[in-house]
């Protein structure tokens, strides 16, 4: 493999933000059973940027388990508003659900990222934006379902900040790649560092 860093994600977000970023990159997508983990972890009360991090964890070190001297980037991101932790809605139907329950309110995303090298964990980095919803209107919710489309579905929130979600918000506190799902300059100056020893 020419490539000298691996994503241990199918995610096309965070795909692109390297990408854009030039970091040369293989993505190879991992089989971890999240429902799993985050319904143990919920379980046993853990936070959610600690289920976050320990499912990067998973991703990345599963995937350099089998790409030697390789890093791997493997990353996560919850989405909890009072408590509840929320996925990636199934159905249109799901993400008006989620929409309403965070209509008004105040959520935030968990985010963590960890880089792993022959199965070791040896970077991590969390985060914690936290996000303000407008209050949404039937009409104007139904008018943004409309125009997202599909695409409401691939986020947890049922919303792209970098699009036309940007309307459901009143207010953002967070650096804006972690939002995305990749806390982009922390992991680069890592990689500036860490490639240099692969």
């Amino acid at each position: 493999m020419s490539d000298r860093v691996i994503l241990a994600s199918a995610s096309a977000s965070r795909a692109h933000l390297l990408s854009a970023a030039g970091v040369p990159f293989t993505a190879i997508a991992t089989h971890v059973d999240e429902d799993a983990v985050k319904s143990s972890m919920k379980a046993e009360g853990a936070t959610a940027i600690d289920c976050a991090e320990a499912l990067a964890e998973l991703k990345a070190v599963k995937i350099s388990q089998a790409h030697r001297d390789v890093l791997v980037i493997g990353a996560d991101q919850m989405l909890e508003c009072e408590g509840r932790w929320f996925d990636k809605p199934p159905s249109v139907e799901a993400a008006r659900a989620h929409l309403v329950a965070l209509s008004g309110r105040t959520h935030t995303l968990p985010t963590a990222v960890v880089v792993a090298r022959n199965g070791a964990r040896i970077w991590q980095h969390r985060a914690v934006p936290k996000l303000s919803m407008r209050t949404l209107t039937p009409a104007f919710l139904e008018t943004y379902l409309a125009q997202a489309g599909k695409a409401v579905l691939s986020s947890v929130g049922a919303y792209q900040l970098e699009g036309s979600g940007v309307q459901l918000f009143q207010a953002v506190d967070g650096d804006f790649f972690t939002i995305l799902g990749l806390p982009m300059l922390p992991l680069l100056s890592f990689l500036q560092i860490g490639r240099a020893h692969v």
